[in-house]
């Protein structure tokens, strides 16, 4: 296992469209363990390929609190098979986004087909933190960040906050 560099915004790798995998097979598994490894490390609690250069259609989640034993997700091709029509607003944060915190209006619940870590295909039910949770990486696997949901104003506003950051970050 290994950690990998993520991504940040507005780095153009992050608006391209991922590609489905054929199988969960001991490459991908590789990849999903490095995922977790970076995702942790961060910490975040969701991280999708394309977050680290990898333009596949794969995504790992874990919602365990500090101190509770991690129970890690995995979600290789991922698409929703349902989705509710009432919304629940959730302030979002994204390791592509670092620092930067927003509330976004998504599906309150919805349900996801997906290849797990052993490549069974699998249904889950998800709602409140893991629904927006499987959204928001399910959308960088579109090309679309969190902040692509905000008004142009918020979302330009995040993007000159994001490049002060970076330019305060960087050695003199």
């Amino acid at each position: 296992m290994a950690i990998r560099e993520i991504l940040t915004a507005p780095d153009p790798r992050l608006k391209q469209v991922s590609d489905p995998i054929e199988k969960v097979d001991d490459e991908i598994r590789a990849l999903m363990d490095d995922m977790l490894e970076t995702m942790y490390a961060a910490p975040g609690i969701g991280l999708a390929a394309i977050q680290i250069g990898v333009p596949k259609r794969v995504i790992v989640i874990d919602l365990a609190h500090e101190g509770e034993e991690p129970r890690p997700m995995y979600f290789a091709n991922p698409e929703i098979i349902e989705k509710a029509d009432d919304t629940a607003p959730y302030e979002e944060g994204c390791l592509s986004v670092p620092d930067l915190y927003e509330e976004v209006e998504r599906p309150a619940t919805c349900r996801v087909r997906f290849l797990d870590y052993q490549n069974e295909l699998r249904e889950m039910d998800c709602e409140g933190l893991l629904a927006t949770c499987i959204q928001h990486e399910m959308d960088h696997l579109e090309g679309v960040l969190f902040i692509d949901h905000l008004s142009r104003l918020k979302r330009q506003m995040m993007l000159k906050k994001l490049q002060k950051a970076k330019k305060l970050a960087q050695p003199a």
